[in-house]
Order: C-alpha cells, then structure tokens, then sequence
C-alpha cells in the first residue's frame, strides 16, 4: 500500500476511532481499514432516460471494487436532462449543472479522503461535470458511461430524440398531419441510454475513451446490452490497480490526451459541446488549450464516421464495426494520434490499439475507409471577425451553402425566436440572431435544438443562418454559430446588431461579420446600456457572477482571488 493512500489518515491509529466507528456503521470491519476507499459518484435517477439504467452499473462497480480488495463508498450526483428541458427556462440551469457535479464529486471524495473514484454518468454534463472534479482532486479515477441509447424505429427509419424536434417544426409547415407527429414521439426514445447520434453525451463517451480515462470500447456500448455492465465492472478492477500504481488523472490528461481527444471528434462528427467542455476540462487539469487549437487539429484530419445528426446512423452502428478503437487506429496509422499517451489501464494508446485493425470493415459504411472519407477536414470551426472577436463554433460540414450574408432578424430570447419561427416569420436568406443566452446573459448558455429543429423542419435548413451567443445540441446541424464571443450581455458586438443589418456568415473563410461601418458600430456602443440581471438570488445568480466566457470554457473558477 502506497504511503500517500490517503483513507490511511482516517483509518489509522487510536486517535482515529471516532471515524472508524462512523465506518463500521456502513459495513467496515477489522479487515477493511487498510484498504483503499474508492467513491462510486452515481449519476443515477429516473430524470432522464441517459440515467436510468446507472444504478446498476454503480452496484456492479461497487461489487468489483470489492472483488478487488478495497472498498466502495457510493453517493449519488445530480443530473438535468437537456432534452426534456430543452426549450423551456429549466435549460438554463443545463450548464450550471456541469459546475454543481464537478463541485459535488470534489467535495463528497475530498470531504472523505477517498482514494480514488468510479464516476459514473450519462448525461450530458454528467460527464464533463466528472471530468472537471477528477482533473482538479488529481486522485486516481475512471469514467464509465451508462451507454447510448438503441434507435427507436417507425416504418422502417431510426429514429432519435430529435427526429422529435424535426417533427414538432414538420407539423408546425403542413408537412406532416398531428397523427405522424404523434407516432415519432412515442417511438423516438424506445429505452434507457444517451441520445444515440454522435450528440453531446456519445462525443463526450468517444473524447474519454480517446483521451485513455474510459476503457476500450465502452464509449459506444449500449446502455441496455450486458457488456455495459461488464465493463462497469471492469473499470472497477482498473482503478484499484491504477490506485495501487499511483497512476494519477494529471498524467493520463496531459495536451497529447487532448489532442488525442479533439482528433477523434473530428473523425466522428461531434457536438460543438465538445469545444467547451474540453476547454474547461484543460483548464481544471491545468493544460494549456485555446480555440485555436481546434481549429489546427480540424485542418489535419478529416470526417471518417457517418453518423447522425447530419449522418445516417447512430453511436450502436459504429460499435459494430469497431468503435472508438477502431477510428483511432485509422487516426494513429497515419499520424494524428498520440501513440505514446497514457490511459488508465497503464499501456499506451499504441498498446491498446495494437491488435486492431488499419483499416475499418469493408462491408460496411459507417466508418468510411481513410481515401474516402465523408469530408477531407473536421467538422467544427472556430469563425471570428467583428461579431465574435473571441471566436465562435460551427458545424460546416454536410452545409449545402458555406455562405451566406443576409438581413439580421434579432430576437432577445430562444422563445422569442422559436414563436416566430412556428408563424412563418423567417425566410429564405435570412440570418436569425438569437442574444442574451450566452452563460452570463442567459444565465446559462442554453442549447437552441428548439428554433434549429424547427428551421430544418420547415425546410429551411440551407437557406437560413443563425447565429447566437448561446450553444447548440448535439443534435443540430445547418448554417448555425454558437458560443459566439464576447457575449451580448457583455457588451459583445451581437448586442449592437439591428434588424434589417447585413451578416456575413462564411464557413470556408471561417468568418462571421457584421456588414456595418466601425462607426456606426461606435455609436451603439456608446447608447448601449448592460441589462439588469434576470436572476438576483440562487444557483443562476451566484452562475452569473461567477462564470467566464464561452471562449475558455464557461468555467466559474477561473480567478477567485478575491
């Protein structure tokens, strides 16, 4: 046992029996004080179908930490599910719940001297909520994803949560009677498990995996299948030996982790979500990483997996024909990955990946071979100029027009936007600028999967841009920029756009611009007046006082000096 287990400063010595006692209360005896505590943060609850199946992956975790010869203490965490708040204001508290997970897993383990933790999660800021908690404890972890959710099916076409959407804006335009609506919403979500595309929670799974914090295959699993279970199981078993090694989360999280992690993402097509999350994990892990860097690596590798929201099939498909594993080999087979990174296992990504194959299954087509890719570059891109000085993200590939410069329709909130959307108000050319939803402004930086459905169901998808100093799902895709910065409510450019103003939206020349001369630009900042908090006590205040912008994470504890 190495001498810094730090559960041997609570189990050790006469003057500890208080604590001792408090233990034999929840199942110590004599045995177990000398053996590592290891947290189970159990992301369980009936919220949300990502959840629902956690709890018996967390008993199966608890049983292999036992089977390993240390002990399991299991606490619960919170999770808000973006899909069934998505629209409303309860989505404002969606990346709030990232900072309240990070905070809750750091204090119950440190609050207890654990000597390492399962966490387990499916939600979407379930996993980088762990993510952040673990890079700052720096105590030897694993993640576990509760796995993806099976396709739902309706007349022969999988179906996911946001056919759901597409089918609210498919009614709202005549092109589908309230019957078919209907159908997709009791068939779309069919079971326990993620939203099944390459959205927000299968990126984050995939990014794990790449970076070596989750085991081999496990980011692609389904939530319901028995393997999901097994591996719960197994991650226990490596994290105590990974607790017996000293094998800490700052030396598997290093910047070849990350590069590792945002190659991957590109060859899958994954959630902008990603760009934020990573960041505020960088930062928490204390590893230098900017905007810029996402849009280096996106240069280099190029769209490999054919997967929904702008693809054909879902996270289930990729599994079956190798899974993260296998995309990364492509990835290390031609230099765009960091074979000598480090996982949780103690082998190398190269060690790994070693027995799989160069190349994906030829009868097959989700994951297209390395010379014929679905796009020669990534996916996700940072735009800047005058709107978004800090930068903005973008989904460009699979957009039919790369271009577009139109008249801005300015709404102040998703609703707004959303109302006008469902009346017919919004035409072809158009470019939709949706504000004060960024983290402070909104508080909380909501996803816009409501308005960006119901563009792509009306039929709009490639005539209309939006643009939004708030995120997206997953889910979306089109002619949309999110997280653009400096944000509205602090006085950020997108705050000084009138109706009727031109916007040039250019995903080749990866430029966002306001079509309006500096001077005028002045003037509205001059008349330009901050607006009063929506939130003056609680969770959303203290948020909005505290978090920073999009462009280095949306992280709240970036300088606390004070």
């Amino acid at each position: 046992m190495p001498d810094n287990v730090r559960s041997q400063v609570v189990t050790q010595g006469v003057q500890r029996s208080p604590n001792r006692a408090m233990l034999r209360a929840v199942g110590f005896g004599d045995a177990d004080f000398t053996k590592p505590i290891v947290g189970v943060a159990n992301g369980y609850s009936t919220i949300t179908p990502c959840n629902l199946g956690l709890n018996e992956l967390a008993k199966r975790a608890e049983a292999g930490i036992k089977n390993a010869g240390a002990m399991p203490q299991m606490f619960g965490t919170i999770t808000v599910s973006d899909g069934i708040s998505m629209g409303t204001e309860g989505m404002k508290y969606s990346l709030v719940s990232r900072e309240v997970i990070a905070d809750s897993i750091e204090t119950a383990c440190n609050g207890q001297s654990m000597d390492g933790v399962v966490a387990i999660g499916g939600c979407d800021k379930n996993m980088p909520g762990a993510m952040i908690a673990i890079a700052r404890m720096n105590i030897p972890a694993i993640f576990v994803y509760g796995g993806t959710i099976k396709p739902g099916n309706l007349n022969g076409c999988d179906l996911t949560v946001v056919s759901a959407f597409e089918a609210v804006g498919q009614y709202s335009a005549g092109k589908i009677d309230e019957a078919q609506l209907m159908a997709v919403e009791r068939n779309a979500c069919p079971g326990a498990g993620s939203c099944g595309g390459m959205y927000t929670a299968n990126t984050m799974s995939s990014a794990f995996e790449a970076m070596g914090m989750s085991l081999p295959y496990s980011s692609t699993m389904a939530a319901e299948d028995a393997e999901k279970a097994d591996s719960a199981e197994k991650s226990a078993f490596v994290l105590v030996e990974a607790i017996q090694k000293q094998l800490l989360p700052r030396q598997i999280l290093t910047r070849k982790a990350f590069e590792n992690a945002i190659a991957v993402i590109m060859a899958v097509g994954g959630s902008t979500n990603a760009v934020l999350h990573l960041l505020a994990i960088a930062r928490a892990a204390g590893v230098e990483l900017c905007l810029d860097d996402f849009e280096t690596i996106r240069a280099q590798v190029p769209v490999l997996c054919d997967l929904k929201p702008s693809g054909r099939y879902v996270a289930i498909d990729l599994h079956r024909v190798g899974g993260i594993p296998q995309v990364m080999k492509m990835l290390l087979v031609h230099d765009l990955l960091h074979g000598d990174a480090l996982t949780i296992t103690g082998q190398t990504i190269a060690q790994v990946l070693a027995d799989v194959p160069d190349e994906p299954p030829q009868d097959q087509d989700i994951i297209r071979p390395w010379d014929n890719p679905m796009y020669a570059q990534g996916h996700l891109a940072v735009l800047r100029g005058n709107l978004a000085q800090e930068g903005a993200v973008a989904k460009i590939t699979g957009v039919k027009k790369p271009q577009i410069t139109g008249p801005a329709r300015v709404f102040e909130s998703e609703e707004a936007c959303l109302d006008a959307i469902l009346a017919g108000q919004i035409k072809a050319g158009d470019v939709i600028v949706i504000r004060y939803e960024g983290p402070k402004g909104g508080p909380g930086m909501r996803e816009m999967l409501a308005p960006t459905s119901a563009i792509i169901g009306a039929g709009l998808g490639d005539a209309v841009g939006l643009i939004t100093d708030g995120r997206f799902s997953g889910g979306t895709y089109g002619m949309v920029v999110g997280h653009v910065a400096p944000e509205a409510a602090v006085g950020g450019a997108i705050a000084l756009v009138e109706e009727g103003d031109s916007i040039t939206i250019d995903a080749t020349a990866r430029l966002i611009q306001l079509n309006v001369a500096d001077e005028e630009l002045q003037r509205r900042r001059t008349n330009w007046q901050p607006p009063q908090p929506r939130y003056t006590t609680g969770v959303l205040a203290k948020y909005a006082k505290l978090v920073s912008s999009s462009s280095i994470g949306a992280v709240t504890d970036l300088d606390l000096s004070w």
